[in-house]
């Protein structure tokens, strides 16, 4: 008499799940990487304890060596005011985010904050400037 096994082992893989989890995790690392923006330039933020979030449209840096950078790019100071006019594009309400090194002096701030003004009185616009801070401990 011969026995048998009803339940034969199956051997062979099945690689249907291991595609799953592989374009899950590369959907959850595609997400998360984009949620991460470094700054291209390091600075140390000065500390406050105020919350103002605004949806940025240019972002200005102004780092220790007192040099300023639109975006990624080194600006010249006399030369700002036509930079932002062609970053903010045809804007009426753009935000300048100002991240300026804590060592840099306050006449560089002011050098972009004049800048926008003026950009400002010349065509009629309300671009404001936010200085970017850290959070306090």
């Amino acid at each position: 008499m011969a026995i048998q096994m009803r339940n034969k082992r199956d051997t062979n893989f099945s690689m249907a799940s291991m595609s799953d989890l592989v374009f899950l995790l590369l959907i959850f690392f595609m997400l998360t990487s984009t949620l991460v923006a470094p700054n291209a330039i390091k600075l140390l933020l000065p500390s406050s304890s105020s919350k103002t979030m605004s949806k940025q449209t240019v972002t200005v840096y102004i780092n220790k060596e007192r040099n300023i950078f639109v975006e990624d790019q080194k600006v010249d100071p006399a030369k700002l005011e036509n930079v932002l006019i062609n970053k903010l594009g045809n804007e009426q309400e753009g935000s300048i985010v100002l991240r300026s090194d804590k060592t840099a002096p306050v006449q560089d701030i002011v050098v972009v904050i004049d800048a926008v003004n003026e950009i400002n009185r010349k065509n009629g616009t309300k671009h404001k400037v936010i200085l970017a801070t850290k959070p306090k401990r």
